[in-house]
This record gives structure tokens, sequence and C-alpha cells, in this order.
């Protein structure tokens, strides 16, 4: 099942182990990660390091299942994400993944409270209008944007918005929140208050933060920082 993957006492939430990653470039072959190798436990607030085009963000995006490694194993909780079938990984990204990006990726037809609520309406378990509506607002009030709840995306600063995207990507309490250069399109003040508040939630709610990044204030704030440097570990 499905819902076996989480549930299992491991202290290892993620593992990595000999994961590589080759693409095609027409005739060109290219190795964007080299037999990489790690593990982040439960609640770690980790951060993947690296100048860009490091495969920082390439190791992120196998560990949410959105790429597949072309050789190694990912591990969540003991379980091979390899041996599960594509419909049981759709399931596992909605029910224990949350995603943050650096361009926010919010739909600009929907006010905020429609963009934190979107996750909730893919879940298995059907919520009621009532019920995603409670659950969307108590995320923004988590990230002090409950009075923006009825802004569009473009009715907001740069700050505001990616406060909706950790909103929507803590509104599924996740066990994992996946966060590619969350801070790379923020000015350093907002920047800070953003991590602030993501920190706060990791030692609140303990939820385990893994960060694509090569900003150092992630860097400071992390208690555990993965190296890589041209697709290997440093």
């Amino acid at each position: 099942m499905a819902t076996d993957i989480l549930n299992q006492s491991s202290r290892h939430i993620i593992e990595l182990e000999n994961v590589s990653k080759t693409y095609q470039l027409g005739p060109v072959k290219y190795e964007a990660v080299k037999d990489v190798s790690f593990v982040i436990e439960k609640g770690q607030f980790a951060a993947i390091v690296g100048p860009s085009g490091s495969g920082k963000t390439t190791i992120l995006n196998m560990i949410g299942s959105i790429e597949s490694p072309t050789s190694g194993n990912i591990f969540l909780n003991s379980h091979s994400l390899g041996d599960v079938d594509e419909d049981r990984l759709s399931y596992f990204r909605r029910r224990y993944l949350g995603f943050i990006f650096q361009n926010f990726n919010l739909l600009p037809v929907l006010s905020a409270k429609e963009n934190v609520a979107y996750p909730l309406t893919l879940q298995d378990d059907r919520l009621s209008i009532a019920e995603m509506n409670s659950r969307s607002e108590e995320a923004l009030n988590a990230v002090g944007l409950i009075k923006f709840s009825n802004h569009r995306p473009m009715e907001m600063s740069g700050g505001q918005r990616q406060r909706v995207a950790i909103a929507r990507a803590i509104v599924t309490s996740p066990d994992v929140i996946l966060a590619d250069e969350p801070t790379a399109n923020l000015d350093q003040k907002t920047g800070n208050d953003i991590l602030d508040l993501m920190k706060n939630l990791n030692i609140e709610k303990s939820t385990t933060f893994i960060f694509s990044t090569h900003d150092s204030k992630i860097m400071s704030l992390a208690d555990h920082i993965i190296k890589v440097q041209d697709g290997i570990l440093v």
C-alpha cells in the first residue's frame, strides 16, 4: 500500500544510495549527478549547496520523484522509490511532500486562499469545501497572510507570494518540504524573514526541510549541509 511508505519507524527519512543522473543531449551524454550517497534524518533542516549547475536541483527533483535516477536507489523510510509504481508515486507526492519553488508557481487566476487550497483538492480523501477553507485559512494565518486571503498573486509582493507558496506547501501537513532556491528572487530582508518563518515551522511541527541553495543564510540555519560540485559530493 502507498500509505505504508511513511508508516515505518526509521530515523532516516531520506536516503540516497549511489545515485546518478545522466541526460542525453542529442549525441552527447551529460552526467548531472554522479554516484551520490547521503542520508537525511526526520526533522532536519537540511541544505544541498553548490554553485549553479552543480546538480543540487536535480538531486532535489529526484528526492521529490519529479525525476528518476539513471542508477542507484532513493529510499523513503527504508522503502525504495524505485519499487513504487507511478500511481503510488503520485499519491506519495500529494500526501507526504510539500514543494516550494523560487518562482512561486502560484496560479494567477486564483486568490491566495484558493492557491493554498489547491493541493487539498487533489487529496484522495475528499474534503468538504468548509474543511478546505478552514485548513487554507489556518495555513495562511501561520505565515501571517490571513488578511490577504482574497488577493490574487499579482496584487501581492514577492515576499507575500512566497509566503503563500509556503502556506500551500504546509496545508497538507507533509512530512517533508522540498524548497528549490526559495530566496533567490527576494531581497535580503524579505528572504531572511521567509527563512526564519520556515525554521520556526521546522521547530514547531518537526517537518523535515530540504533546500537546494547557495544562500549563506540557509547554510547558517541548516543542521545538515550536503555540498555538491560538478555532480559529486564534496
